[in-house]
């Protein structure tokens, strides 16, 4: 006997009365079992959250059908998910391999279920560490006068390689605001958190020359306001006076692979919801 298929729905809406009981009501009456429901009302927007795991007998296009006739009554919009089908990842990177490397030993010990599609990089440098991997790689080098030609082709591997998400781990480019509006909901970026304090090279051994106390990294959805994105997620580490500026590096690189890790993670489990600037996170 063939095991039911398991779905995610998320959904937004004007928060009202009776959408919880339209949900589960819609799914009840179409043989559904509900695994885990997780909701959050934002009194101060008045818009309301919602994610939904289930199993079903129905195919993906009747659910679809289905929650498209409900959608109008709530003013709701709504995303749904086989869980079998893996979310297509396209990595851009430039030298730093810390955040690369993480992600592709995630995906490989099955702590990440993703599927690493293929990573870009505007160096040449960490083709040997993405092909070990059995990873598709695309040195697109960029200068001010190619930025658009070079983003062009960007956006082409995204549909050739039918991505999901496109991850910055650690691209050390600006995208333009073109770019930033394609990708909007689905590139997350990673930096750290010394912004807007220590801009330029070299931020740690500036936080260091300041004796912080705390450093820290923000993986945040990519806008066209740079660095000022939809956060996801922070991680910190406290420091002291007995630490190095080498070694505020090295914590750093620890903190942004965590920090990456988890918004990739939620983002392929579709636990991020956008909240205007903000967003809703449901983790487990």
């Amino acid at each position: 006997m063939t095991s039911p298929a398991e779905y995610i729905l998320t959904l937004s809406c004007p928060d009202r009365p009776g959408v919880v009981a339209a949900v589960s009501g819609l799914l009840a009456g179409h043989g559904c079992n509900i695994i885990e429901s997780q909701q959050f009302g934002d009194r101060v927007a008045q818009r309301f959250f919602m994610r939904v795991q289930f199993a079903a007998g129905l195919g993906e296009d009747d659910l679809n059908a289905a929650f498209a006739a409900l959608a109008p009554d709530f003013a709701m919009e709504f995303k749904l998910r086989d869980v079998a089908r893996k979310p297509r990842v396209l990595i851009m990177v430039s030298k730093f391999d810390h955040c690369l490397n993480d992600l592709l030993y995630r995906v490989r010990s099955k702590a990440l279920d993703v599927e690493i599609a293929a990573v870009v990089s505007n160096h040449p440098d960490l083709r040997p560490l993405t092909q070990s991997n059995g990873i598709d790689y695309h040195h697109l080098p960029v200068t001010p006068e190619t930025k658009a030609r070079q983003e062009a082709e960007v956006l082409a591997l995204v549909e050739h390689y039918q991505v999901d998400l496109v991850v910055l781990a650690r691209y050390m480019q600006v995208l333009s605001e073109d770019l930033c509006g394609k990708l909007a909901g689905r590139a997350i970026n990673i930096h750290h958190s010394f912004l807007p304090s220590f801009k330029g090279a070299k931020p740690y051994h500036q936080a260091h020359n300041r004796g912080v106390k705390l450093i820290g990294a923000t993986a945040h959805y990519v806008t066209a306001d740079l660095d000022e994105g939809p956060i996801i997620e922070q991680e910190v580490a406290r420091v002291n006076h007995s630490h190095s500026p080498e070694d505020l590096v090295a914590m750093g690189r620890d903190v942004e692979c965590l920090a990456l890790a988890r918004a990739v993670k939620w983002h392929a489990e579709q636990r991020v919801l956008l909240d205007g600037h903000k967003t809703v996170v449901f983790p487990r």
